[in-house]
């Protein structure tokens, strides 16, 4: 090849060269554009998914427990119950989310061998207390809390007491016993249900609901905002 054809060539080779750079960077970045924009939208998506399922993040709640409790009044006794799930428990102020959820883990190992010894998938864990605001002594059965959910009744499957004695079923007047509840988890959360002790009961969770909702949408808007 003589001189000119040479320097020829090459400046075509450059030229060619000067196309492909930009093009293979233009690639590089619709690629890397793409994968971000799926990643974006991933994100967007766990996050709506959490949304729908209550998962809000904890610690940025601010109702008390009456606030989600049903609450049943019979023969002097004042009951108060309420599920232990983090879907619910995340809406409490981090004070109260805190030693609810410690609660739980504290008997996350009987819960579990309630699980496995009936077969179920998981089991609904409950916080029920019993309290005695009348003079004199007042009784209870501890088995004698029915959960009615889409159409079905539900019995605790098992009592995990949180003090001594929670079983004598006696209550002095002031005194107070506690424990956490194993149930079904067939119990809806998200629809309506009713809590029945002795023949009265609290079907009061629908408006619940209504201010766990609103809770939820606080929380988000807050967590956005970094402000607890």
């Amino acid at each position: 090849m003589n001189a000119p054809r040479a320097v020829r060539a090459l400046g075509a080779a450059a030229a060619l060269g000067a196309c492909l750079v930009p093009l293979a960077a233009s690639r590089s970045v619709r690629a890397q554009a793409g994968r971000t924009g799926v990643r974006d939208s991933a994100g967007a998506d766990s996050a709506a998914r959490a949304q729908r399922a209550g998962l809000i993040p904890a610690g940025y709640g601010s109702l008390r427990q009456d606030d989600i409790a049903l609450t049943v009044q019979i023969l002097g006794l004042t009951v108060k119950a309420f599920p232990l799930e983090e879907s619910v428990i995340r809406t409490l102020a981090p004070d109260s989310y805190r030693t609810l959820r410690a609660m739980r883990e504290d008997k996350a190992k009987a819960l579990e061998e309630t699980r496995v010894r009936l077969g179920l998938p998981s089991v609904q864990a409950w916080y029920v207390a019993f309290s005695n605001l009348e003079q004199g002594e007042a009784r209870y059965d501890p088995s004698d809390l029915l959960i009615r959910s889409v159409g079905r009744d539900f019995r605790p499957l098992r009592w995990l007491p949180l003090r001594a004695g929670f079983g004598d079923g006696r209550l002095l007047q002031r005194a107070m016993q506690n424990a956490v509840y194993a149930f079904d988890p067939a119990i809806d959360l998200n629809q309506p249900l009713v809590v029945t002790i002795g023949t009265q009961q609290s079907a009061a969770w629908g408006e619940v609901l209504q201010r766990i909702e609103r809770e939820r949408s606080l929380v988000w808007s807050r967590a956005a905002a970094g402000k607890p």
